[in-house]
């Protein structure tokens, strides 16, 4: 007998997925949410929770880009193997009723599957296979904002056992998690959300001594060292965006290439139910399963509301959070973002050259994120901006500590200064270090 819509366990297993080098540090975080069984996976962290964990999670987790909530696991070593287990995994009579649209990704692969593409249409047509034997009709797909997104991943057979397939349902729909909603103008290269939090958290800092970057860009990292450091639960700001967002477009009828990921767009064999619909966007597609708990859900925002503060714990004042900007467009950018942040009576940006920052008296810690060839030009003129960087940061700011984010040794080598801690990371491709060094 096909399961209840209430029959899912009330703990499950969830993956977060994350930016490659911040798994221990997500880790961290999700156990401080309330997450168990927590385990860093390489650019990913599982762990388990119950729906109120998972609705925590999706408000307050600053780190992952989404949460996959696993709804089922079986073998899969063929087509057969996949349709079976997928229509097996849930009752889809109320999971998936035609006028709820519908996305599909695929990751990873088997011998007999292994083209994520051709997957993910497996996945779909069992499922509006099944829908038209039902109803008649079928689901349209939706890329941009579905009601339901189905994450698959395919582990091959090897010495642990045999091919297996996990089938899970992403909370965020077709939207990661990354983006806040604050960040409507950014720089030409500006750090994802989710990256410049986990490069924070790496840092320690806990707003009492002043935080400076003096190549603020956009204002990325100094926007989510203060959302840290005053409990700014980032899903609040995406709810609260969402009710005046445009209405997403179905992606039913598109041309039926996939996405860079495996996910479906719609094919042919059949027309997508019509549906004249006019939906509010939501931001979390859980909102729609048919197993949430409005009243839970309510009170984990007003929970996450309720640890938001103008100051820190103890009720000293944050500590002072400076940017420095040259260019000011970039600058008018980077305002724009703090005040759609809700942030502007805690962050100072300036404009000058970093070449003529001036630290404030106390010794902190200073973060940036210098260009280093690989997005904003090539190499010319920057080793210069490298050396009077780290001329300037010796002059001026004895005492403090730097992080700086790179992505070229060989400009990183201009500071002439000698990096005290390394973490790989991942900046949109490219493998960057996060460089602690202490000022003398």
């Amino acid at each position: 007998m096909s399961p209840s819509p209430t029959a899912l366990a009330s703990r499950f297993e969830v993956v977060a997925v994350v930016p490659p080098g911040l798994e221990e540090v997500a880790a961290a975080e999700l156990k401080q949410l309330g997450a168990a069984d927590v385990r860093p996976l390489r650019r990913a962290v599982s762990c388990q929770t119950d729906l109120a964990g998972f609705y925590r999670l999706h408000l307050q987790a600053r780190l992952p880009f989404r949460f996959l909530r696993e709804l089922a696991r079986f073998p899969c070593s063929d087509r057969q193997s996949l349709r079976r287990g997928v229509l097996e995994a849930a009752d889809w009579e109320h999971w998936l009723p035609p006028e709820r649209s519908l996305r599909v990704d695929v990751s990873g692969g088997t011998s007999a599957l292994n083209h994520s593409h051709y997957t993910a249409l497996e996945v779909k047509n069992a499922l509006v296979d099944l829908q038209r034997q039902l109803w008649g009709v079928r689901s349209p797909v939706d890329l941009d904002d579905p009601d339901l997104s189905l994450h698959l991943h395919l582990r091959p057979a090897g010495p642990r056992g045999a091919a297996e397939a996990v089938l899970s349902l992403e909370g965020g729909g077709g939207s990661s998690l990354h983006r806040r909603g604050y960040r409507a103008a950014m720089g030409l290269a500006p750090l994802k959300e989710n990256l410049a939090a986990g490069l924070i958290a790496l840092t320690g800092w806990d707003g009492r001594v002043p935080l400076c970057d003096p190549l603020c860009g956009s204002g990325s990292l100094l926007i989510e060292a203060a959302s840290m450091a005053l409990s700014r639960a980032p899903g609040l700001l995406r709810e609260a965006r969402a009710g005046s967002a445009p209405a997403a477009s179905s992606a039913a009828g598109s041309s039926g290439l996939p996405s860079a990921s495996g996910a479906t767009s719609d094919s042919a064999g059949g027309a997508p139910i019509e549906t004249t619909e006019h939906r509010r966007p939501r931001h979390f597609s859980f909102e729609r399963w048919p197993d949430f708990d409005a009243r839970l859900w309510q009170q984990q925002v007003e929970a996450a509301r309720g640890e938001e503060r103008r100051c820190l714990a103890d009720g000293a004042p944050l500590a002072p959070v400076i940017g420095l900007e040259r260019d000011p467009a970039v600058l008018s950018q980077a305002w724009a973002n703090v005040e759609a942040a809700g942030l502007a009576p805690w962050i100072s940006l300036q404009q000058g050259d970093a070449r003529d920052f001036v630290p404030p008296p106390q010794p902190g810690l200073l973060v940036c994120n210098p260009p280093y060839g690989a997005r904003l030009g090539g190499d010319e003129d920057l080793e210069t901006l490298y050396a009077d960087l780290g001329a300037m940061l010796k002059q001026r700011c004895s005492g403090w500590t730097l992080w700086l984010l790179s992505g070229n040794p060989e400009l990183t080598g201009a500071l002439r200064m000698k990096a005290s801690r390394k973490v790989p990371v991942s900046n949109g491709g490219i493998d960057c270090r996060w460089l602690r060094y202490e000022i003398r």
